[in-house]
């Protein structure tokens, strides 16, 4: 199926990505919203949330942006690590929405798969609190875990997730398995060999077989760090290897078929690029991507008229020049005669703003009014301004559509839906609904933009 989203020009045989059919899908039961940071990941996931359950779905929103914009979108005072009930939604189906707080989600693991002096041990360790509240990757490992959990409880047929922000979109595929190995590495198991040994013997150890290694560690950080990792260490012994077999099982529930990635850019170069390339990692890792959605694409209801007329008559008017030149003098002489000759810009029935075609003489001075102050410039003026702004407009789609096309000729094969930029932010339901409606369409209506 190909598409035929216009906006002054056509993308041929590029396939359409049909929203509402992957939303419909019953055999869908995660889809994954991943791109560059800034191109709107959250907004799509929480409009997908929305037209989701609108069409029928039991539905939770997963989202990791810590700005909160998805909870004042849907009306919801604060969200946290509990799914909460989305008030507002038309239809059959249910929403549910969640803020990933990856603390929580750690002590959560920690208060399962320990005994409680043991999970308490680990709480209070410095080193663990570290680790949870910030150390390099554990964000996404604990969106990996948080949706492992929510997929586990089958209480929603669709689960929709807002990978997190970063400077990489490849971060939410790489980092699990990064924190995973650290996690069950070498270097945890020689740390877990003194301390299994314990006491003098332990640290004597620990010197003799990693001296260059804690005399470095040592000037940097102490001999209390390296106590407070030991302790961590031997508390987590027999978590260690769950990390790794959940983070696999979850790697490949991400993989399975009933999973659905949607890669998210912008209609610029950098977000394209990397676009492009998390296309390719997917089909490296061998997991279903469902097509890109291109956020933010702009549109003209007078894309007639190039940019190089309207700059052209802007000048025209600013020169004083009569726009009407194949007119000539019958024109100034008030002919009844034959039509006139089109003019050098073209009326578009499209394109409100059309050039008088009798300049402001020059030499008038400017009208002032009652007041004093000078008054409205006059109307060639405001056309030509306008036809700039028009030529400004047109340039800016003229650089999408060549951003777009060079994505489409690397990867003719994705399925593409454009969302037209709105003129503000989304707030509220009735927001997300909007983009919801341009996700489905697959294309700019009318005078979008």
């Amino acid at each position: 199926m190909t598409s035929s989203m216009t906006h002054g020009s056509t993308l041929q045989d590029t396939p359409l990505l049909e929203i509402d059919a992957l939303l419909d899908d019953p055999g869908i039961r995660i889809i994954v919203c991943c791109g560059a940071g800034g191109v709107g990941k959250t907004t799509t996931a929480a409009a997908l949330g929305v037209r989701a359950a609108e069409r029928g779905r039991r539905a939770v929103v997963l989202t990791i942006d810590p700005a909160r914009r998805l909870a004042q979108s849907m009306g919801i005072d604060l969200l946290d690590n509990t799914p909460r009930r989305v008030d507002g939604v038309e239809g059959d189906g249910e929403l549910h929405a969640m803020m990933l707080d990856m603390k929580r989600t750690f002590d959560e693991i920690v208060e399962a798969h320990a005994d409680p002096s043991r999970a308490r041990a680990i709480l209070d360790n410095p080193f663990y609190q570290s680790l949870s509240a910030g150390f390099a990757g554990t964000q996404e490992y604990m969106a990996m875990e948080k949706l492992g959990q929510l997929r586990a409880r089958d209480e929603w047929d669709l689960i929709v997730v807002d990978t997190p922000p970063s400077r990489s979109a490849l971060d939410f595929l790489d980092a699990p398995k990064r924190l995973g190995s650290f996690l069950d590495g070498k270097f945890i198991r020689l740390l877990m060999a003194p301390a299994k040994m314990g006491g003098r013997a332990g640290m004597k150890f620990l010197n003799v077989g990693m001296s260059m290694m804690t005399g470095t560690l040592g000037k940097l950080l102490g001999g209390q760090f390296l106590r407070d990792v030991q302790t961590f260490v031997a508390a987590m012994d027999t978590m260690f290897g769950g990390f790794r077999t959940r983070a696999d099982a979850t790697y490949r529930l991400l993989q399975a078929p009933g999973t659905a990635f949607l890669v998210v850019a912008a209609p610029e170069r950098d977000a394209l690029r990397e676009a492009a390339y998390f296309v390719e990692r997917l089909a490296a890792e061998e997991m279903p991507l469902a097509g890109l959605v291109l956020n933010r694409v702009h549109g003209s209801g007078a894309a007639r008229l190039s940019a190089e007329r309207a700059l052209a008559a802007a000048e025209n008017l600013d020169e004083g020049r009569i726009v009407d030149q194949g007119a000539g003098k019958a024109a100034e002489r008030g002919s009844t005669g034959s039509s006139p000759t089109p003019s050098a810009v073209e009326p578009d029935s499209e394109y409100p703003y059309e050039p008088k075609p009798e300049p402001e003489p020059e030499s008038e001075p400017e009208p002032e009014s009652e007041s004093g102050r000078p008054s409205a410039p006059p109307t060639s003026q405001l056309t030509a301004g306008l036809l700039r702004l028009h030529a400004e407009r047109m340039q800016v789609l003229s650089r999408e559509q060549r951003t777009r096309d060079r994505f489409t000729a690397l990867h003719p094969e994705v399925a593409v839906t454009e969302v037209a930029a709105l003129p503000g932010d989304v707030h509220d339901l009735a927001g997300l609904r909007a983009i919801g409606d341009r996700l489905a369409s697959g294309g700019l209506p009318a005078g979008a933009g």
